[in-house]
């Protein structure tokens, strides 16, 4: 791995250090990011997990701000350490680091809670980074993935899981119009076309956009469709 990392956001080493946590069944595997990772100067290993099942535990007892996640491990598999992990502690940031970017891998992760999904092809620079994205809250997708996810927004490649049985709490935060404008970004439409379905004016369709981005605490269409299609919208009539 290339030890050339510097980043303009990389922060002072006197500033708190952010800590990962690393689940991987490959020991070479993880010995390979601890080593990476600890050349940081804003960064620490605090714990490191060979399965899933070690994952829920570790992660309740240490806490990490940041865990690096394989998918395909003995015991517990990622998407549902995720599921258990964000059920303890909501509050976590979970980065799927992984060698299988196919759909059926890709849409249980995110939806499972996942906060970014990574393939292990990933330059080291850019794996840092994303972890330092990661801590502030910003999805993460490898470009690949992130190419596939909007065929699906789009309808070229529709996801087939089911949506979930109750609503998030913060759904429920949207008028009745936001939610409708919510479900057909997450089907690829654009304004325009969210206009002349809701038989709307295309700026009430931008007022309706920007309150529920407001509402949810998300930065733009894209997070807002990804976010849409987590919760299980998006599904065509």
């Amino acid at each position: 791995m290339s030890s050339d990392v510097s980043s303009p956001l990389e922060p002072s080493p006197s500033e708190r250090k952010i800590r990962v946590l690393l689940v991987d069944d490959h020991t070479v595997v993880r010995q390979g990011l601890r080593l990476f990772i600890e050349m940081q100067n804003d960064m620490e290993v605090v714990g490191e997990g060979s399965n899933g099942l070690e994952a829920v535990e570790l992660a309740a007892r240490l806490k990490p701000d940041v865990i690096l996640l394989d998918l395909l491990m003995p015991q517990m598999e990622g998407v549902e350490a995720t599921r258990k992990i964000l059920e303890r502690n909501p509050h976590s940031r979970i980065l799927i680091l992984t060698s299988f970017g196919e759909d059926d891998k890709v849409f249980p992760a995110i939806r499972a809670g996942a906060q970014g999904y990574l393939l292990k092809d990933i330059q080291p620079r850019d794996l840092v980074q994303a972890i330092r994205e990661t801590h502030l809250g910003k999805a993460q997708l490898h470009p690949d993935i992130a190419r596939r996810l909007m065929m699906a927004v789009s309808g070229d490649s529709p996801i087939k899981e089911p949506a979930p049985a109750s609503l998030p709490a913060e759904l429920l935060e949207l008028t009745e119009r936001e939610r409708d404008v919510l479900d057909l970004i997450a089907r690829g439409l654009t304004n325009r076309e969210i206009a002349e379905k809701m038989v709307i004016s295309e700026k009430t369709v931008k007022t309706h956009v920007s309150n529920l981005l407001d509402k949810l605490g998300l930065e733009d269409r894209t997070r807002a469709a990804i976010w849409a299609l987590k919760h299980g919208l998006g599904a065509e009539d």
